[in-house]
């Protein structure tokens, strides 16, 4: 299986890294890193994570709060969401 970025997850992927970096030296390589190693979880065991609708599933990362959003399309991983867990809920529906 293949991942694939929706771009405004990436857009969002890279502004939390950005704030992150801004705040300590590393700490957005640290959210970048996890993002990549969870990616890579997934895409072996894609129905791993909470069902949010009958196409999409939510899976927390561990230490930073955000979960990504995906859904699987035949042999790609649709990342939609790199989405705070404590704002705006939802607000990924709006992502084809």
């Amino acid at each position: 299986m293949k991942p694939e970025f929706h771009p405004a997850a990436a857009e969002e992927l890279t502004a939390a890294v950005q704030t992150y970096e801004e705040q300590a030296a590393g700490l957005g390589a640290d959210l970048n890193l996890e993002v990549r190693r969870l990616t890579i979880v997934l895409c072996s065991t894609p129905r791993i994570g909470e069902r949010m609708d009958s196409m999409h599933r939510r899976f927390p990362l561990r230490r930073f709060p955000f979960a990504l959003i995906f859904r699987v399309d035949g042999e790609l991983l649709r990342i939609i969401a790199v989405a705070h867990r404590r704002r705006r809920p939802g607000y990924w529906r709006s992502h084809k």
